[in-house]
């Protein structure tokens, strides 16, 4: 029973970062139409920041996901402890 909770979660969590990944895309295509349309640098400068933090939102989403799937994992195989590190660091640029 607890397998099929977790994976009703990660359905759940996939969908929501679908629809973050889709908001971004739209925001990316407002920035392109602000270049092209010679919209003011602060501007251009404001959604930029909007972007940046919503993808920042997105990868903690990810990265969360990514925890709870291998923390079962992490207490039989120290192996695994080495690569939530690599994930964070990655995530975290």
């Amino acid at each position: 029973m607890a397998n099929n909770s977790k994976n009703l979660n990660l359905e759940k969590d996939k969908s929501k970062i679908l629809n973050r990944l889709k908001r971004l895309e739209g925001q990316i295509r407002g920035l392109q139409k602000m270049v092209e349309e010679d919209r003011t640098c602060s501007d251009q400068l404001t959604l930029l920041s909007g972007i940046r933090s919503a993808l920042d939102a997105t990868a903690d989403v990810i990265l969360e996901d990514y925890l709870y799937a291998c923390k079962d994992e992490v207490s039989t195989n120290p192996r695994e402890f080495s690569d939530i590190i690599k994930a964070i660091k990655l995530a975290r640029g």
